[in-house]
C-alpha cells in the first residue's frame, strides 16, 4: 500500500510539474508575442507590469517578478506548503518565459484586435491548464486573498474584477490611449471564457425541468426517444392546488432542442425551464 501511495504521489508530482511548465509557457509566450508588443494590459500583475515597463527601463518579466514576490510574502500564511511551492515555481517560470519570448520569439503587431483575441486565447489556455491542477501564478489571485482579509463581505469575483478594472484604468492613463482599455477588455473577456471552457468542460450540460400533469407520458417519451433518463417528482400547483409532477432530465447542450421538442409534443401545456449545469457526475457524463 505504501508503495502504491508512493508511486501515485510521484505521478501527481510529475503531472503538476508538467502542467506548471506548460501553463506558464503558454501565459508567458501569449504575453510576450501578442499583448505586450501591442500595449495591451490584460489585467492583473501582468497588465500592470506591461504598463510600468512602458514608462521605465525595467522589462515586463522583471516587473512581473518584482510584484509577485511581495504579494506571495504577504499571503504566505494563507497558503499551504504545496501552494507556496507551486506558486513560487510558477512565478519564476512565468517571468522566465516572458523574457524568453521577448528575446527569441517573433512578435505579432499586424492587427491589434487579432492580437487581443489570440493573447486572450493563449493566456486563457495557460491559466486554465494551471487551474485544473489547482496551481496559481500568483499575482491577482494572491492580491484577492489579501483584499479578502480586509474586505471579507465582498465576493472574490468582485475583488478580482475591481483589480482588473483598476489595472486597465492605470494602463489607459499611462499609454494615453483609450483603445488600450478596449483591447485589454477583449483580452480579459476571451481569457476568462477559455479558462471556463477548460476548467468546466466544453460541452456544458443542461438541466430541464418540466411541470406537467402527464409526467408518466413525458418520462416514457424521453426514455424511448433519447439516451437520457429522467426523474419524476410529485408536486402540487401553488395557485390551483392541483396535483402535478415535475420531470427532471439532464442532457447535453447539443440535444436540448430535440429534448424540448419531445416534451412539447407529449404535453403542449407543460411548463418547462432550462438551467445550466457545469458539472455532472455519473453514467453518461463525467466519471468520478
Amino acid at each position: 500500500m505504501k508503495k502504491y501511495l508512493g508511486i501515485t504521489t510521484v505521478k501527481v508530482f510529475i503531472f503538476d510539474l508538467l502542467f506548471t511548465v506548460v501553463g506558464t509557457a503558454l501565459v508567458g509566450f501569449g504575453l510576450s508575442i501578442f499583448t505586450v508588443p501591442n500595449d495591451i494590459a490584460p489585467g492583473g500583475v501582468s497588465g500592470l507590469a506591461t504598463a510600468l515597463a512602458f514608462v521605465t527601463p525595467i522589462r515586463v518579466s522583471v516587473w512581473t517578478l518584482l510584484m509577485n514576490v511581495p504579494l506571495m510574502i504577504a499571503a504566505w500564511r494563507r497558503l499551504g506548503p504545496r501552494a507556496i511551492f507551486y506558486t513560487l515555481l510558477a512565478t519564476l517560470l512565468l517571468s522566465a518565459f516572458i523574457e524568453i519570448g521577448t528575446r527569441y520569439l517573433p512578435i505579432y503587431t499586424s492587427n491589434v484586435l487579432v492580437a487581443s483575441l489570440l493573447g486572450g486565447v493563449a493566456t486563457g489556455l495557460g491559466m486554465g491548464t494551471l487551474f485544473v491542477r489547482g496551481i496559481s501564478t500568483g499575482g491577482t489571485d494572491l492580491l484577492a486573498l489579501i483584499l479578502k482579509k480586509l474586505l471579507p463581505n465582498v465576493p472574490t469575483g468582485t475583488l478580482l474584477m475591481f483589480v482588473d478594472v483598476t489595472v486597465v484604468g492605470i494602463a489607459t492613463l499611462i499609454f494615453r490611449d483609450f483603445d488600450v482599455a478596449i483591447y485589454s477588455s477583449i483580452t480579459i473577456y476571451v481569457c476568462s471564457k477559455v479558462i471556463d471552457t477548460i476548467t468546466q468542460g466544453v460541452d456544458y450540460a443542461k438541466v430541464i425541468y418540466t411541470v406537467t400533469q402527464h409526467g408518466d407520458q413525458v418520462v416514457r417519451a424521453l426514455n424511448e426517444q433519447t439516451d437520457r433518463g429522467s426523474t419524476l417528482i410529485p408536486a402540487v400547483g401553488g395557485y390551483t392546488g392541483e396535483e402535478k409532477q415535475i420531470v427532471m432530465t439532464i442532457t447535453r447542450r447539443s440535444v436540448v432542442a430535440q429534448t424540448l421538442r419531445i416534451i412539447r409534443m407529449t404535453d403542449p401545456k407543460a411548463f418547462t425551464f432550462v438551467m445550466d449545469s457545469t458539472e455532472v457526475h455519473g453514467e453518461g457524463f463525467r466519471a468520478d
